[in-house]
């Protein structure tokens, strides 16, 4: 019997992957047999030990560095993967920032920044992989997306802009590789703990608590699991979807 969880076989880029929510889907996908490129900009001791534990249980790793946000780099950084493991047939585009502030006082470069890696890098990891894809008939991109996509957020209209932007990316890109057999969707997890989270105060996180239906904060590998799922042969009919990861957040 097939076992349409598996990913042997297959080769996935992340980007962010050294810490959070990257971090744990590379390790949900090198546990279902995918051979994993880590991409970092710059937490390189954290994606080194993470490359080091994947590459100890058994999985194919390599590490790319590179700014997703940077044309050129992007370039080098998936001609690294596939040097080091073959074509990339599943992309994760999770690399995100944030630079919270009212719209009122917000600099223009704090809102070019969170669109810059969030939304440019997502377009840039994309083409860079899709021609490849298109040939091979078959991959699956996912994007990670937000409930702060979906329904906003005083202090965040940049990180809101970047994630909203992602799920019209999706669907658009969803309806373009389709007809050549390559999946596109994404996910959009409520309140994860990460280091982006480590910032909110106590009454933040109760406030976001009694708006939460599950009642608790998101572990990184609840997100993870999904997006496994997604770039399994599992999920082989599902594409332009945006799935919420957020316990009932977005209700």
């Amino acid at each position: 019997m097939t076992d349409n969880n598996t990913l042997e076989g297959q080769v996935a880029l992340v980007t962010g992957a050294s810490r959070g929510i990257g971090r744990a889907t590379a390790t949900a996908l090198a546990n279902a047999g995918a051979s994993v490129a880590i991409n970092y900009r710059s937490q390189r001791e954290a994606a080194e030990e993470l490359a080091e534990s994947l590459g100890g249980a058994g999985a194919g790793v390599a590490l790319v560095q590179g700014d997703v946000a940077d044309t050129a780099q992007v370039a080098s950084m998936v001609e690294a993967a596939e040097a080091a493991l073959g074509p990339v047939s599943i992309l994760v585009n999770n690399a995100g920032v944030t630079r919270d502030g009212l719209v009122m006082r917000m600099d223009a470069e704090d809102f070019d920044a969170v669109l810059a890696t969030s939304l440019r890098g997502a377009f840039l990891c994309s083409r860079a992989v899709a021609r490849g894809m298109m040939k091979a008939r078959s991959g699956s991109i996912i994007n990670i997306s937000s409930v702060i996509g979906r329904r906003g957020n005083a202090g965040q209209a940049n990180y809101a802009a970047a994630k909203a932007g992602l799920i019209g990316f999706t669907k658009s890109l969803a309806r373009e590789l389709g007809p050549r057999g390559v999946r596109v969707n994404a996910v959009a997890p409520g309140y994860v703990i990460t280091d982006m989270t480590e910032g909110l105060t106590d009454e933040m996180k109760q406030t976001i608590l009694g708006n939460t239906p599950l009642g608790r904060l998101a572990q990184p590998e609840d997100v993870a699991a999904v997006i496994a799922f997604l770039a399994s042969p599992a999920a082989s009919y599902i594409t332009g979807a945006v799935i919420p990861i957020d316990g009932g957040l977005g209700i």
